[in-house]
This record gives C-alpha cells, sequence and structure tokens, in this order.
C-alpha cells in the first residue's frame, strides 16, 4: 500500500514537474525519461556513425579525398562514444536503489545525460553529408588509367597545357615526331576529361593520311546515339551536324590528320557553330596545326635519357643495378633518341635476352650512323631498324628473312587497313616464304607464328576480329623506308585518279582505290623484276578495267592480288605466278587463261564472275589450293573427274552451290582441308565416308558462314534423313558440330560420336526429334570420357529430349561448359540431373563450375534445373555463372537451391518470365536443404539487373531471407507478379538487429549503383527495399510503381536525417522519371530531384487520409509524392525547366500544384500536362508561370471540379509577388496542339490572352460538361471592340463543344474566327451561345460572337450555309 501511495505521489508530482518546473526540477521527477533518451540517442550515434564510417572507407577505395567536416564529425562522434561509455554502469546503480534513491546522485547523472543527449543530438543533426568526399585533382601515376601513358615531364607537361586549354579555348593542336606517344595521350585526356565529367560527350576517332569519311562519320554517330537516315556523305554530315548541335559540351579528338582538312564536311560543327564543341588534334606536322586555325598549339616531346632508362627497364623486367648488363642497357635506352614507340618495341625485343644479346644489339646502334642523317624519320630509323633485324635472332636465316617479308607484306596494305590473315597467308606462300616446309598447312602455320612474333615485338598490332591484323602507320611508314631503295623495291599508292610516275624497277607495287577513269592507265609496262602486285579498283560497280596485255611483261610475278578489276580476255603468260587472288573480279576468257599459270599453287576466285572451270584446270599441275565462291545463288559446275586429277590439291573450299563428286575426294591423298557446301544429294553413294581432314568446315543444306572455313573443325548438318555414316572420320575430331532436323539417332554419345566427340566445343541441335539425350551409357560400353571439351550447348525444338544424360555420367562431362541455351522442348523435366553422378565424377573440380550463360526458354515439363542430393553438394558449383535467363517454364516452382545460390558469386544478370508456376527464386525444396540461420544468405554481389516479369506464384526472392550485399545492382524490374510478398528482406536477430556479415560490413544496406525502379501489377506486395536500407541512391534514375494496391512504402528509414517530420526524405539528384499510379495505399514521400523530367502521380495514398498529416516546409525544393494539398515546394525561385511530362491523376486532397505561385517557376520544357480528378484544385498556373509554356504540346484536364481558371487573373496575384507585372509580357502558347478540357463543373474560362494569334499550332479543341464555363476564349484586359477583329486557327481540325449549358462565347465579342484545316465540328447542348459557326463558299468554317444581342450573320455572297441551330454534327468529309 505504502509502495502504492509513494509511486502515485511520485507520478503526480513527475506530471506536473514535466508541465511547470524548471529544468533543475526536471532532473529530479524526468530521470527515467532522460536515460530512455539518451540511451536511443547514443544508440544513433553510433549507428550513424558506423554508416558515415562505411561511406568514408568507400570513398576511399575510390581515390575520393575525404572532406574536413566529415573527418571531424567523426572524431567528435568517436569521442562522445567513447566519453559515455561508463555512464551505462552509472545509471544500473541508480536502478539498483529501489525505495531509496541517492538524489543527489541520481540529480548529478541525470543532468550529465541530459547534457550527453543535447551533444549527441547536434552531432546527429549535423550528420546528414550528401557527399562525404571528392576527387582530388589527378596527378601522378596512381591515377593513369593507361598502361601504355608514360608519365614523362613532357607528356605531363602536356597533358596539364591541354587539360587547361579545353576549358578556354575551341581548338587545341598536339604535334610531335612519330612515335612519341601524341595518340596515347590524347586518348589519355579523353579518359580525364570523361572521369571528370568536364564534357557530356567525348568522341575520338583517326583521320590519317587518306581519311575514310563514312567510316568516322559512322563511328561519330554510334557515340551519339544517331541512325542515318540518309546514305550520301554530305546527308550523313548534315544529321551529324544538328545531332551535336544538341548536345551542350563535347569534347572531339582527331588523331593522326596530315593536312588541313574542313571537319564540317564531317559534321563536326567548329567555332561559332557551336561553342560548346572542343576539338583536340593530334598530327607530326606543326603547320597542320597552323592552318587549322588552332589557338594552342603543343608539342609534345621526347623522353629525358633517365625517363627513357625507366621505360625500357620495365618494358625489358630489367634491375636497376650496377651490374654490366644494365650499364649496357642503358646504352641502348640512350640510342633509342627518347622515342617511347622506338624504346617499347627494342623492349619487348630483347626482353629476356642475355648479356651477349644486348651486347650485339648496342653494337648494332653504334655502327648504324648513317641512319642519323634520314630527313623524314631521322633518329626514329635507328631503333625500329634494329627491332627488323633482330628478327633473325634465335631463327635461321632463311626464317628470318621470311618474317621479316611478312612484315614488309603487311605494308603493302592501305593505312589502318584490318588486313585478313589468310590474305596474307596465300600472298606469303606465293612468293615462296617458308619453303623448307612443304605443306600448305604448315606454311600457314609458319606464317601464323611470325605474325604473332611481330605481335609480341610489337610490330603488328591485334584488332578486335581474331581473324584479322593492323599495322602501325609508324611503322608502315619505316616499312617503305626500308623499300625505297636497294634491289627489294615497294611503291604503294592509294586512292589514285592518274597513274602514278614510275621510275627504276620495283619488286612489289600495290596500287589501291584506282578509280575506273583513271587517266594514263597503260596498256602495258615493264616490270622484269616484280613479284608482288595488289591492284584495286573503286568501290561497288566503279571496277578498274584491265586488258590482258598488262601483264605482258611481269614475267617474274609471283603473286597477284586483284579486287573490284574487270580484266579483259583474260592474262596472258605468267609463267611464274604462284598465288592469284581475285575478289570481287570479273574475268573474261578465265579458264583460257588458266593455261598460262603452269606454276600457280593458290586459286582463290572470292565472289568473282568468271565464265566456266573448265578442264583446263587440270593443267594446273602445282595447284595446292583452289578457293571458289560465286555470288549469291550461282551455281559452280565441275567437270566429272576433274577435281580428282588435281593429285597436288591440300586444300578445297567451295563455298557456293556445286556438284561435286564427293568420291573423287577419296583420291586426293594429299588433301588436309576443304570447306564445302553440300546438298543431301552429294551422298547419293551407300557406304561412302568422308576422308580424315586436319581442318574443314563441311555444311550440309545450309549456308556456309564468312571465315567458318578458315578457323575450326566445323560440321553443319540439317534436314538430313539418311544414315551419318558418311561423316564417321569427321565426327572423331570435329570441334562445332551442328545438327538440324536429323531422324534415326536417339544420343549423340554413343550413337554419332563413338569415341566420345572430346575435341567438340559447341554443339548446336534444332528439331531432331528422335534424340532423347545427349549421352546415354547403361552399361560398361561405351566411352570413357565424354564431352570433356564441350564450351557451348544450344538446344532447340527438341520434342523427344528428356535430359542430357541417361545413366551414369562419363568422366569429365561437361567440365568445360560454359553456355547453355535450351528452348522449345516440351518432354525435358531435369536439366543437370547430378543425383546420378558417377564416383568418378565425384571425384574432379566441381560440376558446372565454368557455367557462364544459362538461358531456358519454353519448357513446360521442366520440374527442376538442377537434381543434386544434399550430399552432393560439394561436387556442383555455379561460382562463374554471369547470365541466367528463364521464360515460359510453368512447372518450374524454385530456381536455384541455397547451395548453389550461395556459390554463384559472379551472378549479373537475371531474367525471369511467364513462369507461372514458380514460387520461390531460391528455394527449399528439402528438409535437408535448410541451412541454419545463424546467418543469412549473402551472395550475388555483382548482380546487376534483376528482372522477373509474369510470375504469378511468386512469393518470395527467396523464402529463407533475402540476400545481402547488392552493392552493385543497377536495374530491378518486377512486373504482374500477383502473389508476391516481398522483394528484399533482411534478416533480423533476436534482438530485431539486422545481421550483419563482418566481411561486407554494412554495405549491404546500400545501393549507390542503383539506377532504374520498375515495380508494377504486384497486388500483395507491401514494401520493396527493408526499412533500415540507406537512402544512399545517387544514380538513381527512374522510378515506375504502378498497380500495387497494398504497396505501403518503398524506401524507408528510422535514420533521422532521412526524415521531414513522419515523411521519408529521398534526395536522388540524378531522377528523372518518377511514376508512381494506382498505390492508394501508399506512404508520403518527400523527393529532391532538381533533374526530373517526366512526373506521374495517380491515386496515390487516397486511402491512408494522407492529407491531414502536416508536411514541413524545407528550405530546399522538393516534390510531395502522395494524396497532399501540394505536390511541389519551391524555394528560392528554383526552375523545373527540366520537367517534360506532367500527370497528375485522382489525387483528391491536391488543392495547388506549386506552394507558392510568387516564386519564378519556369517549365520551358514541358510538353504534356495531364491533370484527371483532383476534385480541389482550384488553378494550374500562375500568369509568369504560364508564359513560360512555350513547349507545351498536350493539355488534358478531366474532373477538377473545384477548379475556376487555368490561369490566375491578375487580380488574384499579389501585388508583392514577381507575377505582378506579367501583363508587360503577352501570354501564347506557340506549340500547343491539342486541348481537351471536360468534367470540371466550375471552370468559368479557359484562356486570358492579350493578343492573338495564340495558339498557331493548335489541331484539337474538345470541352466537354463544364457546367459554369461561360468563355473559351478570354482578353485578360476588357477593351470595347468598335470594328471587326480577326482570329485565325489555321490548323484547328477538330473543334468539339458539348453539354456547356453557361457557355455564351467561343471567342470574345467582336471577334471573327476563322478555321481553315476545320474537318469536324460538333456543338451540342450549348442554350446560351452566342457564338455563331457558318460555311463560306469555299468550304471553310467561320465563327463570330454578336456585338449585341440583336445583331445577326449578315448575309454574303460568301456564305454558303450558315448554322444556326443549336446542335451542329458537321464533317467535311460527309459534306
Amino acid at each position: 500500500m505504502a509502495e502504492y501511495v509513494a509511486s502515485t505521489a511520485v507520478e503526480i508530482v513527475t506530471n506536473q514537474a514535466k508541465e511547470y518546473a524548471s529544468p533543475f526540477l526536471r532532473y529530479f521527477f524526468c530521470y527515467g525519461e532522460i536515460v530512455e533518451d539518451f540511451k536511443n540517442q547514443r544508440k544513433e550515434l553510433k549507428l550513424r556513425k558506423q554508416r558515415v564510417k562505411t561511406r568514408v572507407d568507400e570513398a576511399k577505395r575510390q581515390i575520393k579525398v575525404i572532406y574536413e567536416d566529415v573527418e571531424d564529425w567523426l572524431r567528435r562522434a568517436e569521442k562522445e562514444l567513447e566519453e559515455t561509455q561508463n555512464f551505462e554502469e552509472e545509471i544500473d546503480g541508480v536502478k539498483r536503489s529501489k525505495w531509496c534513491p541517492q538524489w543527489s546522485w541520481r540529480y548529478c547523472l541525470s543532468k550529465k545525460l541530459a547534457e550527453k543527449t543535447l551533444i549527441i543530438s547536434k552531432l546527429l543533426e549535423t550528420s546528414n553529408f550528401p557527399q562525404v568526399g571528392y576527387r582530388g585533382s589527378l596527378q601522378g601515376i596512381e591515377f593513369i588509367t593507361s598502361t601504355d601513358f608514360m608519365d614523362s615531364e613532357s607528356s605531363k607537361s602536356a597533358l596539364n597545357q591541354i587539360m587547361v586549354a579545353i576549358n578556354s579555348v575551341n581548338m587545341i593542336g598536339l604535334h610531335g615526331m612519330p612515335g612519341v606517344g601524341k595518340t596515347t595521350l590524347a586518348k589519355e585526356v579523353g579518359k580525364h576529361a570523361r572521369e571528370q565529367k568536364l564534357f557530356d560527350k567525348v568522341v575520338m576517332f583517326t583521320m590519317s593520311q587518306n581519311p575514310n569519311i563514312n567510316k568516322i562519320q559512322e563511328k561519330v554517330a554510334d557515340i551519339f546515339g544517331l541512325n542515318f537516315e540518309t546514305s550520301s556523305q554530305e546527308g550523313k554530315a548534315e544529321e551529324l551536324f544538328r545531332s551535336m548541335q544538341g548536345v551542350k559540351k563535347i569534347l572531339v579528338i582527331v588523331d593522326d590528320i596530315w593536312e588541313e582538312f574542313k571537319l564540317e564536311s564531317i559534321g563536326i560543327p567548329v567555332g561559332d557553330e557551336h561553342k560548346g564543341c572542343t576539338i583536340l588534334l593530334t598530327t607530326r606536322h606543326q603547320q597542320v596545326c597552323t592552318k587549322m586555325n588552332c589557338q594552342r598549339e603543343i608539342q609534345l616531346g621526347i623522353l629525358s635519357e633517365d625517363e627513357a632508362w625507366v621505360l625500357l627497364r620495365d618494358k625489358a623486367s630489367l634491375e636497376d643495378d650496377c651490374s654490366t648488363l644494365t650499364h649496357v642497357a642503358k646504352e641502348v635506352a640512350g640510342e633509342c633518341k627518347g622515342l617511347p614507340l622506338a624504346i617499347v618495341t627494342v623492349a619487348k625485343a630483347l626482353k629476356g635476352e642475355s648479356l651477349d644479346g644486348w651486347r650485339a644489339v648496342n653494337q648494332r646502334f653504334k655502327d648504324s650512323r648513317h641512319l642519323d642523317n634520314e630527313e623524314v624519320l631521322g633518329g626514329v630509323l635507328k631503333p625500329l631498324k634494329l627491332s627488323y633485324d633482330y628478327l633473325k635472332e634465335g631463327n635461321s636465316q632463311m626464317t628470318g628473312n621470311d618474317i621479316q617479308m611478312c612484315f614488309l607484306l603487311c605494308s603493302l596494305f592501305p593505312e589502318d587497313a584490318e588486313i585478313i590473315s589468310d590474305e596474307l597467308i596465300m600472298c606469303g606462300i606465293g612468293l615462296g616464304l617458308f619453303s623448307n616446309v612443304r605443306s600448305i598447312e604448315d606454311k600457314k602455320n609458319e606464317i601464323r607464328m611470325a605474325v604473332k612474333k611481330l605481335q609480341k615485338s610489337g610490330l603488328l598490332l591485334e584488332t578486335d576480329v581474331a581473324e584479322t591484323i593492323r599495322m602501325h602507320d609508324v611503322f608502315r611508314d619505316f616499312a617503305h623506308w626500308l623499300t625505297s631503295t636497294g634491289e627489294n623495291r615497294f611503291m604503294v599508292k592509294d586512292k589514285l585518279k592518274e597513274w602514278p610516275y614510275m621510275v627504276g624497277c620495283y619488286t612489289a607495287i600495290a596500287l589501291w582505290n584506282c578509280s575506273s577513269k583513271i587517266k594514263n592507265f597503260p596498256d602495258k609496262v615493264e616490270f622484269s623484276k616484280l613479284k608482288t602486285l595488289f591492284l584495286k579498283g573503286g568501290a561497288g560497280d566503279d571496277l578498274l578495267v584491265v586488258p590482258n596485255t598488262f601483264f605482258e611483261e611481269m614475267k617474274a610475278l609471283q603473286v597477284l592480288l586483284l579486287e573490284h578489276v574487270f580484266s579483259l580476255k583474260g592474262f596472258n603468260s605468267l609463267p611464274n605466278l604462284k598465288t592469284l587472288c581475285c575478289i570481287r573480279c570479273k574475268l573474261e576468257n578465265f579458264s583460257s587463261s588458266l593455261t598460262n599459270m603452269r606454276s600457280l599453287e593458290i586459286l582463290s576466285l572470292f565472289e568473282t564472275k568468271i565464265n566456266e572451270i573448265s578442264e583446263e584446270l587440270v593443267k594446273l599441275s602445282s595447284l595446292k589450293l583452289l578457293f571458289v565462291e560465286v555470288e549469291e545463288e550461282e551455281e559452280i559446275n565441275f567437270p566429272p573427274n576433274l577435281l580428282s586429277r588435281l593429285t597436288s590439291l591440300e586444300e578445297l573450299h567451295v563455298r557456293s552451290k556445286n556438284n561435286i563428286n564427293l568420291l573423287e575426294l577419296n583420291s586426293l591423298s594429299r588433301l588436309t582441308a576443304v570447306s564445302l557446301r553440300l546438298s543431301t544429294n552429294h551422298f547419293s553413294q551407300e557406304y561412302f565416308v568422308l576422308p580424315k581432314l586436319q581442318r574443314y568446315a563441311i555444311v550440309v543444306n545450309d549456308y556456309i558462314r564468312y571465315l567458318e572455313s578458315l578457323t575450326f573443325r566445323a560440321l553443319t548438318i540439317k534436314n538430313f534423313s539418311s544414315s551419318l555414316i558418311a561423316f564417321d572420320n569427321l565426327f572423331c575430331n570435329v570441334e562445332k558440330l551442328k545438327l538440324g532436323n536429323i531422324s534415326g539417332q536417339k544420343n549423340i554419345v554413343p550413337s554419332i560420336g563413338k569415341m566420345g566427340v572430346n575435341e567438340l566445343t559447341s554443339l548446336e541441335l534444332e528439331s531432331c526429334k528422335d534424340i532423347e539425350f545427349l549421352t546415354d551409357i547403361t552399361r560398361e560400353q561405351g566411352p570413357i570420357v565424354a564431352f570433356s571439351n564441350l564450351m557451348e550447348l544450344n538446344v532447340s525444338n527438341m520434342v523427344s529430349l528428356k535430359g542430357l544424360c541417361y545413366g551414369l555420367s562419363p568422366t569429365r562431362f561437361l567440365q568445360n561448359l560454359k553456355q547453355v541455351i535450351i528452348r522449345d522442348c516440351t518432354e525435358l523435366q531435369v536439366i543437370f540431373e547430378m543425383d546420378k553422378l558417377s564416383e568418378k565424377v565425384k571425384c574432379q573440380r566441381p560440376l558446372l563450375s565454368n557455367l557462364t550463360i544459362l538461358e531456358l526458354y519454353s519448357l513446360p515439363k521442366l520440374e527442376s534445373i538442377w537434381k543434386l542430393e544434399p550430399s552432393h553438394h560439394a561436387t556442383a558449383s555455379l561460382a562463374r555463372l554471369k547470365v541466367v535467363k528463364i521464360r515460359d517454364c510453368d512447372k518450374l516452382k524454385t530456381i536455384f537451391s541455397p547451395c548453389l545460390a550461395l556459390s554463384m558469386v559472379h551472378l549479373e544478370e537475371l531474367d525471369v518470365t511467364c513462369c507461372d508456376g514458380l514460387e520461390q527464386v531460391i528455394g527449399f525444396a528439402q528438409e535437408e536443404e535448410i541451412i541454419e540461420n545463424d546467418f543469412p544468405l549473402c551472395c550475388w554481389p555483382k548482380l546487376r539487373i534483376l528482372h522477373i516479369e509474369f510470375c504469378r506464384s511468386l512469393k518470395y526472392i527467396c523464402a529463407n531471407a533475402w540476400t545481402q550485399g547488392l552493392q552493385s545492382l543497377e536495374s530491378i524490374y518486377i512486373r504482374d507478379c500477383s502473389q508476391l510478398i516481398q522483394v528484399f528482406n533482411i534478416e533480423q536477430n533476436k534482438h530485431g538487429q539486422d545481421i550483419v556479415l563482418p566481411e561486407l560490413g554494412s554495405q549491404n544496406h546500400c545501393w549507390t549503383k542503383l539506377k532504374t525502379l520498375q515495380i508494377m501489377d504486384c497486388q500483395l506486395l507491401k514494401y520493396v527495399l527493408a526499412n533500415t536500407l540507406s537512402q544512399e541512391l545517387p544514380l538513381l534514375e527512374s522510378i515506375y510503381l504502378v498497380n500495387c494496391p497494398q504497396l505501403l512504402q518503398v524506401f524507408s528509414s528510422t535514420e533521422e536525417r532521412d526524415m521531414i517530420g513522419d515523411h521519408i526524405l529521398l534526395n536522388v539528384p540524378f531522377l528523372q522519371d518518377l511514376v508512381v499510379s494506382n498505390c492508394p495505399q501508399f506512404s508520403c514521400l518527400i523527393v529532391q530531384a532538381q533533374l526530373i523530367k517526366e512526373l506521374v502521380l495517380s491515386n496515390v495514398g487516397n486511402s491512408r487520409q494522407l492529407c491531414n498529416t502536416n508536411v514541413p516546409i524545407l528550405n530546399e525544393n522538393c516534390i510531395v509524392v502522395g494524396n497532399h494539398e501540394e505536390v511541389f515546394q519551391v524555394q528560392g525561385g528554383y526552375s523545373f525547366s527540366s520537367i517534360k511530362k506532367l500527370k497528375l491523376r485522382n489525387l483528391f486532397e491536391v488543392r495547388i500544384i506549386w506552394n507558392d505561385f510568387a516564386q519564378v517557376v519556369t517549365l520551358e520544357n514541358l510538353t504534356t500536362l495531364t491533370l484527371s480528378g483532383c476534385k480541389k484544385l482550384r488553378y494550374i498556373f500562375s500568369p509568369m508561370m504560364a508564359r513560360s509554356l512555350s513547349h507545351l504540346v498536350d493539355l488534358f484536364i478531366e474532373g477538377c471540379e473545384e477548379i475556376e481558371r487555368l490561369i490566375l487573373a491578375k487580380d488574384q496575384v499579389s501585388s508583392s509577388s514577381s507575377n505582378g507585372n506579367s501583363g508587360l509580357q503577352p501570354m501564347s502558347f506557340p506549340n500547343l496542339t491539342r486541348i481537351v478540357v471536360t468534367n470540371c463543373k466550375n471552370l468559368n474560362s479557359l484562356f486570358p490572352f492579350g493578343f492573338v494569334p495564340v495558339l498557331p499550332k493548335l489541331e484539337s479543341l474538345i470541352v466537354k460538361r463544364n457546367s459554369k464555363l461561360e468563355q473559351v476564349f478570354e482578353l485578360e484586359d476588357e477593351v470595347e471592340v468598335v470594328a471587326e477583329k480577326e482570329m485565325k486557327f489555321d490548323k484547328l481540325k477538330w473543334l468539339s463543344l458539348e453539354e456547356l449549358p453557361g457557355l455564351i462565347h467561343f471567342c470574345p465579342k467582336g471577334y471573327h474566327s476563322v478555321f481553315p484545316a476545320m474537318i469536324k465540328l460538333n456543338v451540342r447542348d450549348c442554350p446560351k451561345l452566342t457564338t455563331v459557326f457558318f460555311i463560306d463558299s469555299q468550304e471553310l468554317v467561320h465563327c463570330k460572337t454578336k456585338l449585341v444581342e440583336q445583331d445577326a450573320v449578315e448575309e454574303s455572297t460568301t456564305v454558303r450555309n450558315a448554322i444556326f441551330n443549336k446542335n451542329i454534327d458537321w464533317s467535311q468529309w460527309w459534306g
């Protein structure tokens, strides 16, 4: 009883103390409240410090400099947490004294806690850092992104000068000698510009000596996302020009320009045409900078002696010590004259060489003094010559010469050309390279090895296409210098309009792009020593006509390459010709010409038109390689028994339809490689078997692909019902196998590949109706190893396929599998049935550990992707899986088991569509699979794209706990998942705290890379992101939330800095699209998004009555997402100039869109405005705001019952506002095209205008059911109209005025309107309308509003039919 009285008395006194007492009394009577407040604030500070620390650590990893105020805040937070650590023990001490607390002790502790709480609160208030760091100025090697960039004094100086210049001038020239690193530096400038976001677009292209304008235009267009609509060079230039003018800031890097060039001819705007376009050009010649009017000219110099040594040391992997080798290497570096390209080339050549090798090279440098006097290349040639000579080192004299000749052959091709390797090989064989090997295959391998050595030496460059190579222009110049004198002389010319002047004897001539109208083309030339001739005409039908006499005096010719050439009457005698390659040529009397080429070894006719292939081909007794492909669907006819008599033939490539008798191939004992396009008719012989081949691309009943014959052992068989015995010798070593519509086979191994097809890397099966499994090994019979090297598996429309393996799996089965694509297999139930693994398989590395891509489509009976016993978990891993796409698999209930999901650390894309039976993405199908919940699943750290659509049974992504660590996620798209309950859920411990794995810290709460969030048609979904999720969404660009009736919130937080009152504050600086529609339970969200372009709010928060919640006034501009009185809060004259589409529907509590019409709000880019069902909205725009709507195209207003005016009248605008004098500027809507205003019962007028015409582009005007509307168009100032004025609507096609009982005027009194484009007019139920409509003799619609009541339309000869009735339904097409 005493306790009850005491406690009651304390409670009464405490309550009164809270209300009336001084702070000192509060320390006695509010102790419990103070303690609780302190604990909460200290806990919040601890969590907030951890979050800020995580952001700081992430910023440091990104090489950012941390702001001083952030560092200071962390220090103060740490200090407060340390100082308050002991307060917990003091609080516990007070608790132990229950009946007679020590009041003095309690008072002191209460005071200290209150003071500390205040300090902590202030710390929390100042912890909302938009950014914790910034990128510092880039300097030093740690910031260089390219390993090729040499951080020298010269390059650093040039880089700094350029970075300063691009901010102040429009045209910058970078010049320097060949190989000094201009291109590398220009690339570095582009990288810096991109990283620092100095420009909106950065584009770089190479001009070269003979620029390919079309190729350059295509590259620039790709950067700007432009698809050309014209084909001419001039048309493309104009399109590019206009496209680039639409981008504010552009950096264009023009590399390797040789002479003055008008960039406008490409489409690049220069100077005053686009002041935001900055151009950086690189050139070898300083005078080019002057001619191009460069405002800043910057020279890139060579390296100093020390820098040259450092570069050579690093590239050659040398030690910087006092050894003799180092001393010699430093001398070699000095001989390179500071040229980076030369140093790198020499270093690659000498890497790993002994001291004797370095000494020999050094002596060669010193002995080549005559090269120092060369006028053009000067000292650059010496190191290049060294690298060239060094190709012989380590090889025989013959092999070294052959590698050098490969290098020189490459210089015959056009500048910057991508050289097809097989063309180079055929030319090399024709010149007799590697004559020590005999077979074509071996010669090809030797030349390929030579090319690889040239690439490793830096003398040749790789390209994006494996079958092509490229030559650096400096080395091409060097090769031309080497062949400019002496016995081995070359001539290379491009774009010839006149035959070049030639002096002396040449061994190789290459004339490219010779016009068909070339002047002085000779009938005959005398080149007694010419061994190689490349001759190319113009493009398309511009064939170069060459008479047969042209070749008469070329008796030594060994290689002839013709492209786009029309040869009259064939060729005269070419007794030493070894290689003839014709590309898209037209050759007359070709067969008869073959008798003049008795030494020919290689004959290649690519898309070349010839009269026929005749018996004359047999006279080519040395022919080793025959390549024939005619145009399109033409057929090649070989005379009977012709091929069997080409006994020297080693390679046969016939890529067009043909009549080859395959039995003849068995007579060719030397045949090792073929590419053939065959049909079923070629296999009429019952027991025929193709011979064993080293390399082949054989296609049956299909087309042969470009370069397919040159790369792999590939076999394609389609629509083939006969026995496959003819291919038995090929199945043993086939690398790429495609089977389509093959019948009679139930499996691949052993039915087709008895030896296990272990060299197979790619398998494609389509419409093979009888195949049930890839392998069927039910007994001890069959191969022990099968499919061990298979990397790609593509299966489609296999109606009988039941699985991949029947019985126990062979050894190493699918161990290298990287890509699996399966579609339209109606019987497939399980794909990877790993329960039946043999003991041999269990001992290998984990199955599927190389799988990268998995795509499954239209598998109606698929129940499980992987069937794996719990005891076999260690035998499978998806560690390299990156892409998973699944569609139309209705019986699939789960995709991944927890164990497999945990292994998917490299998953980047997950796309699941139309899987009606899917319940979980990560599921627990068996009790044994359930993992103990000591920690949540933590996987998929690299997932970028999550796309789930039309999965109507899906309830969870993961039933147990959502995977944490999704810091790479960029896009979330979820649509039509009607049973989905949650998308993301974070596991909590027994204390209700989020579990964070130590190795991830708190990054599992951050979405720093998320750009797109789209969730639509999810009827049960309430939450998307966990409520402890950080508001760090710096890259978010679009939010779409549509038709989610139970959705309560997407973004939420328990952090005070992320809250405004009870509302969540979302700061998304890059957000452009925000759409929230039909989410009636949605909580109010305050969004800060300055770049918003599309805003759609429809039926948001109507069921929660959020209109009664007060949204505080912020100091920044924001958008209120919810059913609130205000949509936008505007502070400080903010301009919403980026908004293009604004749609507000069924927001029943919205009264005003902009919180203060006096603010200067401009909507200069708004094109569409839709307002529907905003029943309490009074007005839309202030006069000043309305005058900024220069781009408004569509205006739709419906069901806004309280709206009286679209635009406030002058007397409704505060005299103190900035709109007070808005009438000085006339109101106009120059682009408004469509207007629809319906069901606005309080609307009395649409538009107030100061002058006419104001709607020059109006095409459609529909006004219906607006009961109080009196005027459609109203003058701002009432002015008495004495004389009639005309108001023209030149483009108005559709006018509808219906159910407007209060309408008096369409246009103001005294105005006469003309509608020359009118095709549809509806006027109905407008009883008070005084405006009269009529049609004149020219079928033009007019209307007039009477000046006085008794006025009538005057009769005139121009009036054919006056319309006086109240209801009008007129269409021009009906008359």
